[in-house]
């Protein structure tokens, strides 16, 4: 019974391993998730800030200051962070990925040459958007050579009520987090999905009126919005037309590289 007693805890021991294996393991992949989680919220917190003082980051992320200072030195060192007089910004390495990013696969290089002939031929800012997280975002734009881009700042990230993001929103799925939307929104979205087109007339930023038309994938959804921004002067319907056009190419494109 003594032999039996002591073997006991030795038949044991690799089942005991092994589930202490699988504790490790689930415990390290709880920790590489926080590391991420941390490192989002640093690189989210420089992007609302410009630059900031560790001190500052890892109260907005509410990090331990060591903790930030550690995940910023190791962001450094990836390029995706730039430090800098003891302040940080968003690095190189971030622009170059995130100018990687496209809601459907080949889409930026179709566009490069129908968004640049559409800008020459109507003398605009051409540009083409989605709807990401409830907002309207300009992944590209084109501008004349003697023009400069119309928006303040080259701002990228709009209100969902652009022409762009009206026009993307009528197609949506309608639990899309748009906010509070007017009632009148069904009466319109219906006329946007009839005419193929949206406007908005200084609704968003006065002096910038803007016409888009839907640019589809070889299914016929929805994937981008071309817009055409000009000032109030222009015949917003007559550039909606030429831009119709443009983005039929686009369209046309996409289908030859399925």
């Amino acid at each position: 019974m003594a032999t039996a007693t002591a073997s006991a805890p030795a038949e044991r021991g690799p089942l005991s391993s092994a589930a202490s294996t699988d504790r490790d393991a689930a415990l390290s992949a709880t920790a590489g998730r926080g590391v991420l989680e941390g490192a989002f919220a640093l690189l989210n917190a420089l992007h609302q800030e410009g630059h900031a003082g560790v001190t500052s980051l890892a109260s907005a992320c509410g990090l331990p200051k060591t903790t930030a200072y550690r995940l910023l030195d190791q962001l450094v060192e990836l390029g995706a962070v730039e430090r800098s007089a003891g302040h940080y910004r968003i690095g190189g390495g971030m622009f170059r990925l995130g100018h990687g990013w496209q809601p459907h696969p080949g889409l930026r290089a179709a566009v490069q040459r129908p968004m640049r002939r559409l800008a020459a031929a109507t003398g605009t800012t051409v540009a083409l958007s989605v709807l990401h997280q409830g907002q309207t975002l300009i992944i590209d734009w084109t501008t004349p050579a003697d023009q400069p881009f119309p928006l303040p700042d080259g701002r990228q990230i709009w209100p969902w009520h652009t022409a762009s993001g009206k026009l993307l929103a009528a197609w949506a799925d309608p639990r899309l987090p748009l906010g509070p939307l007017p009632r009148t929104w069904p009466d319109e979205a219906l006329r946007i999905r009839e005419r193929g087109t949206a406007y908005d007339r200084e609704e968003v930023l006065e002096g910038v009126c803007c016409a888009a038309v839907p640019v589809h994938a070889a299914d016929g959804t929805p994937v981008a919005a071309l817009s055409i921004l000009t000032d109030p002067d222009h015949h917003l319907e007559r550039l909606a037309e030429t831009a119709r056009r443009a983005a039929s190419a686009i369209t046309a494109g996409l289908g030859r590289r399925r």
